[in-house]
């Protein structure tokens, strides 16, 4: 799922492209994709854009007449931009943004067709779609502890709960976690202030170096390349590949259809944690510890 940086990159190359452009009409290309009845999606139709926001992994279009625009992707939802009046969203198609500049493609990839459009009228509308996490860079460490802090969860809930944080998701909550030298599995409220003031700082950090990276690799250019797997993560989606820290194998726990990556070396002092269903299948020869699978993998 398009997360905070990746949804900053498609702000950054939207806005130089749509602000102060008439958008002419709002094209669906499936139907079930627009969410709302409530004003008519027609209404936004020869409109100027006014401006582009993010709302958690919402992408808005404000419009003129206090309308907007919320394109939430989901899963496999990306934006595509073409050249005025271009065709070929293909099958993956689910609507067409006809500008006077360009046209913005929303495509998404499977069968399942999770992503979404709805058009609200006012800002009191528009606060519907915000769960209500904080932005963390607005926040200061109190703040920051303070929403956390709010329910007892592990780190990994915490960081990814929309209520309590805006915009992180699954990937790059690994790439916290891993910066901070944290385990996934602690729980909010077993943190000391050294560790609170680590995950605080990896936090900010770890969504700014990538926010400006993103920006950087697309340049000019729209960004065609969101994905949620980058060779350069330091333990997302890298499961049994070295720690660029200390070399240790990237392990995983996975659960329905996400998983967490971590160092065991580096986030939970050796220790392996306990995936439910290979503990299930492999009950007491699941290793507990790193030093006991590398064991294994020697035998």
């Amino acid at each position: 799922m398009p997360e905070l940086p990746d949804v900053e990159a498609y702000l950054h190359a939207l806005a130089p492209r749509v602000v102060g452009v008439r958008l002419e009409r709002v094209k669906l290309l499936h139907p079930f994709v627009l969410r709302s009845v409530e004003p008519p999606l027609g209404t936004a139709n020869g409109r100027k854009v006014t401006g582009v926001r993010r709302v958690g992994k919402r992408i808005v279009l404000a419009l003129e007449g206090d309308l907007f625009l919320v394109i939430h992707l989901m899963i496999a939802g990306r934006l595509h931009w073409k050249a005025p009046g271009a065709r070929g969203a293909g099958k993956q198609g689910l609507a067409a943004f006809e500008l006077e500049s360009g046209t913005l493609v929303l495509t998404e990839a499977g069968t399942k067709r999770r992503a979404a459009i709805h058009l609200v009228q006012g800002e009191w509308a528009l606060g519907e779609h915000d769960a209500g996490g904080i932005d963390v860079f607005a926040a200061d460490p109190a703040a920051f502890r303070a929403a956390l802090e709010n329910e007892n969860h592990t780190l990994k809930r915490a960081l990814t709960d929309p209520r309590l944080l805006s915009g992180i998701g699954n990937a790059y909550s690994d790439e916290i976690l891993h910066r901070a030298r944290l385990s996934p599995v602690k729980q909010t409220r077993q943190l000391d202030e050294a560790e609170w003031m680590r995950l605080y700082g990896a936090t900010r950090a770890v969504l700014t170096e990538w926010v400006e990276r993103l920006r950087q690799e697309a340049g000019e250019d729209f960004p065609e390349g969101v994905t949620a797997f980058r060779p350069d993560m330091a333990v997302h989606g890298r499961y049994g590949k070295p720690c660029p820290v200390c070399g240790a194998p990237v392990q995983r726990i996975v659960y329905a259809e996400n998983e967490t990556n971590y160092c065991p070396r580096c986030q939970t002092g050796g220790k392996l944690l306990a995936d439910r269903s290979l503990s299930r299948l492999l009950h007491d020869d699941w290793p507990r510890t790193l030093e006991e699978l590398e064991e294994r993998r020697r035998q």
